[in-house]
């Protein structure tokens, strides 16, 4: 067989094991070994990486696409002396993302502007990029959308990709407050992860004040105990890392 067969025979089988880039890059790669007298060993490797580092990068950009963020905050954007104080400490043993490995719960509370939101989307990215599964919501639209399986007959179908997820990340918490039904379908959803996968929660209210949320002491005592158990509370309140990234973003332009 002649090398203009070899070399079809190698696309077209490239094309049955669906390997585009060895497919695309086969031509590249033959050159660069021939001009580097490289052996087969380390062409045939270099190929196969090739191949591995375009599969890699295809899931870590399905993975974060499939979370549904809403925009893209990297923990890299972020200015950690501009967080709060509680929030500078703590940052360092949440970019490990062991929390997530020990199916522990992250409670970012305080007021709006400080960088809850920020902080809890660079993670969830972070964590795609490490191969985790990774679901974006607030809390009004998880309840909303519970409510919609249940009245479609998929609410067991959510249940268990709910479940499934290695972190769930849930804004705005205390937002909108809701009905006592809403109330149950949360903390019915939420303790399903209780002590088994990761949940992010971002709320501008304090303990204290989430009885207003949910309307039944005794459900909020419940709710709050099995969030918090064994969680990384971080204390939000300062001042607003939104406005500062405002102030900047006009410094920038000139517009100040």
């Amino acid at each position: 067989m002649n090398k203009r067969n070899w070399r079809e025979e190698v696309v077209q089988y490239s094309k049955d094991l669906r390997l585009p880039m060895i497919r695309q890059h086969f031509e590249e790669y033959v050159k660069d070994a021939a001009e580097r007298d490289v052996g087969y060993e380390e062409f045939l490797a270099l190929l196969l990486q090739k191949e591995t580092d375009s599969r890699q990068e295809a899931a870590r950009y399905n993975r974060i696409r499939r979370a549904e963020f809403p925009y893209k905050k990297h923990l890299e954007d972020l200015s950690i002396l501009d967080l709060p104080e509680d929030a500078q400490k703590k940052y360092k043993r949440l970019k490990t993302l062991d929390f997530i490995k020990e199916g522990r719960n992250v409670i970012l509370a305080g007021n709006s502007g400080t960088g809850k939101s920020h902080i809890s989307i660079g993670l969830g990215i972070e964590a795609c990029m490490q191969g985790y599964k990774v679901w974006f919501t607030t809390v009004p639209l998880l309840i909303n959308r519970i409510r919609e399986c249940r009245s479609e007959r998929t609410l067991r179908t959510f249940q268990h990709r709910f479940e499934k997820y290695d972190l769930v990340i849930a804004d705005e918490m205390g937002y909108i407050s809701f009905d006592k039904e809403g109330a149950e379908l949360l903390f019915t959803h939420l303790s399903l992860r209780a002590g088994q996968k990761s949940t992010i929660i971002t709320t501008n209210l304090s303990f204290e004040r989430w009885g207003e949320i949910f309307q039944d002491p005794v459900m909020t005592a419940a709710m709050i105990d099995r969030l918090t158990h064994q969680a990384y509370i971080v204390n939000m309140n300062g001042n607003s890392y939104r406005m500062k990234e405002t102030k900047q973003w006009l410094e920038d332009q000139q517009l100040v």
